[in-house]
């Protein structure tokens, strides 16, 4: 973390670094298969009654069970496969059917105007779910600059993230390779849904 993005968080509420926490962790998550590092903190994690609680204690559990390397099978039976995953979380594939449509063009444009910067050592398409909620994240953190107002958020989230995700995560959840990721799916799904009613309350 950069000096600047250490003095913008003393600016950012506590609930929105929350926020930022989840999105970032997802992103970890769904980008490459989990580090030991990344499994030793979610195993430290708990939740509540809630949905999103429920799903971050059967993931920390789930993360203390099974092995690394069956996590990291599992990450390339869904996402990569020997010709394709079972799951192909991008947002034109969801949007249209198809890879590298238009809601990708889109949120390239609007990569540009924001000063968001692909990363140099990642090679999938921009509307992969991962690299959104890395987005998310930066955006909540002031990652690209600035702190971005909770309009942009929302405008940024009701475009790139909303009209998909949620059937994503809701797929993630449900796919006959998921174990570890079930959970993960149930975090994404209502974390997606809290999102999104926030957003319409304007809060």
């Amino acid at each position: 973390m950069t000096l600047a993005e250490k003095t913008a968080e003393f600016e950012i509420a506590a609930e929105e670094l929350l926020r930022a926490d989840l999105y970032d962790m997802l992103g970890a998550l769904l980008a490459r298969p989990p580090t030991p590092e990344l499994l030793a903190m979610v195993k430290g994690l708990s939740g509540d009654a809630s949905s999103l609680g429920q799903g971050i204690s059967a993931m920390a559990r789930l993360a203390s069970q099974l092995k690394p390397v069956a996590i990291e099978a599992e990450f390339n039976t869904l996402f990569i496969g020997l010709t394709r995953g079972e799951l192909l979380p991008y947002a034109s594939y969801y949007m249209t059917g198809f890879l590298h449509e238009k809601p990708l063009a889109v949120l390239r444009t609007e990569m540009a105007r924001l000063q968001i910067e692909r990363a140099p050592n990642v090679f999938e398409p921009e509307d992969n779910v991962a690299s959104l909620c890395e987005m998310m994240a930066g955006l909540i953190r002031g990652r690209f600059g600035r702190i971005a107002d909770l309009s942009t958020q929302r405008d940024f989230f009701s475009a790139h993230v909303a009209p998909w995700a949620g059937h994503f995560f809701s797929d993630l959840e449900a796919a006959k390779a998921s174990v570890f990721f079930a959970p993960v799916g149930t975090i994404g799904k209502a974390f997606m849904e809290i999102e999104r009613e926030a957003f319409r309350m304007g809060v």
